[in-house]
């Protein structure tokens, strides 16, 4: 009697039926043990991820470029005019050299030897701003000699002359960084 009557509420209660229930009940238990697993094998995998370190990280330049602080810079043996300067540059995967600083003008000044060379900066005409090959605005750190469109590096300074003349030419890029293990 006690089955019939429980049978008999559960009807009431549900329309479902008590074995479609318990299945049901099942289920649920099976999926939320899944869930509970599923985290807990991707917790230690994370742990096991962030515990792995990809070792000593340095910064680097290629081979027969120069490094000084984060930047590279080559240094050309042959001559070439300002534009073609720059494509060598792009070829090498950078740009004629620009510098930030007093120092990194200092740097270029002392490896460059006895020859001039190009860099990265020009206008449009003496009526127009110098820019650098990044087409940011130059910052008039130093001052350069001349009316032509084209600088390029000297002893001194900076002078300017136009595009077709040939010298050695400067490029910069910043450093790679590498990670022992990457």
């Amino acid at each position: 009697m006690d089955k019939k009557l429980q049978g008999k509420y559960l009807r009431i209660i549900s329309p479902v039926s008590p074995v479609k229930l318990y299945c049901s009940c099942i289920m649920n238990v099976v999926l939320t043990v899944a869930v509970i697993a599923l985290y807990v094998t991707l917790s230690v995998r994370k742990e096991k991820l962030a515990n792995v370190s990809p070792g000593p990280c340095y910064a680097t330049c290629p081979r027969d470029w120069i490094g000084f602080g984060s930047k590279c810079f080559y240094f050309s043996e042959d001559t070439r005019n300002w534009t073609s300067s720059q494509s060598s540059c792009i070829a090498r995967e950078a740009h004629l050299a620009l510098f930030e600083s007093l120092e990194e003008l200092s740097f270029l000044k002392r490896y460059k030897g006895d020859s001039d060379h190009w860099i990265g900066l020009h206008r449009e005409s003496p009526q127009h701003p110098w820019r650098w090959t990044d087409n940011t605005e130059y910052n008039s750190l130093v001052l350069i000699r001349g009316r032509r469109e084209h600088a390029y590096l000297t002893d001194t300074g900076i002078s300017s002359s136009r595009d077709y003349t040939y010298r050695k030419w400067i490029c910069s890029n910043h450093k790679a960084i590498l990670c022992k293990g990457q």
